[in-house]
């Protein structure tokens, strides 16, 4: 059992497991969705402030000309903001935006035509809260992938953790040690070299159910 500041349990983990906690991610990057893979259990922080410019909101592809980034828009209702209570906004379409350079990025990798039929509809429909578009997408990836895992989330915020990794920075965009990376195939590797931890969209389009192994 975790214990809160007060004292009290707010969920449970199983100490011979390896326990890891996340926090939400768009389209999450190689990195995040390596650790998420190697865990036992899975907690996904649910009541953190939200945290500008981070991928809890936004992942990175490569095109052509180089990295882009994909920001889902907010609606801001206070200076602070549980990342649960996000709202996403419409008042630009960002989905046909992100659709169309997921698909200008990915249109000619090897596995496109395999999934894309699994992501548009997070390009068609709309969600209410990240939070929700988020776990959304993350299971349809876990899906893709045939892999079953048990995922949890807090009920109140913690700073200090036991019997669990705390991986909550995994979420910040320039917090991660690229360096172990093993490359793989890349669509623009030919103009761009090999580019680490993207958002896995680009392992799942290039070399499909081997994203695991990566």
């Amino acid at each position: 059992m975790i214990k809160g500041s007060g004292g009290t349990g707010f969920f449970k983990v199983f100490y011979k497991m390896q326990s890891i906690l996340l926090s939400t991610a768009y389209l999450p990057p190689l990195n995040y969705l390596s650790k998420l893979i190697e865990a036992e259990q899975v907690v996904i922080e649910k009541q953190e402030y939200f945290v500008k410019q981070t991928y809890r909101n936004r992942c990175e592809i490569l095109t052509a000309n180089g990295i882009l980034s994909l920001s889902i828009p907010l609606i801001k209702q206070a200076d602070k903001e549980i990342i649960s209570e996000k709202k996403i906004s419409y008042a630009e379409n960002w989905q046909k935006q992100h659709w169309r350079a997921i698909t200008s990025a990915y249109k000619n990798s090897p596995y496109f035509e395999y999934f894309e039929d699994e992501f548009r509809p997070f390009y068609e429909n709309q969600f209410e809260f990240l939070f929700e578009y988020n776990t959304q997408l993350l299971n349809a990836i876990l899906n893709i992938l045939r892999i079953k895992k048990s995922i949890g989330f807090t009920t109140q915020f913690e700073t200090l953790l036991i019997g669990i990794t705390d991986l909550r920075n995994l979420s910040e965009i320039n917090n991660i040690n690229v360096s172990v990376m093993k490359p793989y195939y890349q669509v623009f590797a030919d103009k761009q070299g090999f580019t680490p931890n993207l958002s896995c969209l680009d392992t799942l389009f290039n070399v499909g159910l081997e994203t695991k192994y990566f």
